[in-house]
């Protein structure tokens, strides 16, 4: 079940909503195609509603949105980054331990 504080990135939005915000932005770039996408989803969620009015969490569909994926050089999936102050603040590829996303976000507070 897809958590209310989880939010959906778009090549848009993503300015005002990762580039320009005054909080912590953890995206997650996946694909509904991508089973390890998929297994970390429930991480995903969890962290948003842990990091929930502090911080930004949510996933960004890279066969939908490919303009930031691109400009983020996002080659392999699931790729997570932690954007603080409209810069990259750290990167996750593949299957990262739910402690090890929330370390580096504490990080970017």
């Amino acid at each position: 079940m897809a958590s209310d504080a989880l939010m959906d990135f778009t090549d848009d939005g993503f300015q005002a909503d990762v580039l320009d915000s005054d909080v912590p932005v953890l995206v997650d770039f996946w694909a509904e195609w991508c089973q390890p996408c998929k297994m970390l989803t429930p991480t995903i969620e969890a962290i948003a509603e842990e990091y929930a009015g502090r911080a930004k969490v949510g996933k960004m569909n890279i066969d939908n949105h490919k303009q930031v994926a691109m400009e983020h050089s996002v080659q392999s999936i699931p790729t997570v980054i932690i954007f603080k102050g409209g810069q990259v603040a750290q990167t996750f590829v593949g299957i990262t331990p739910k402690e090890k996303m929330a370390e580096a976000l504490d990080a970017a507070m």
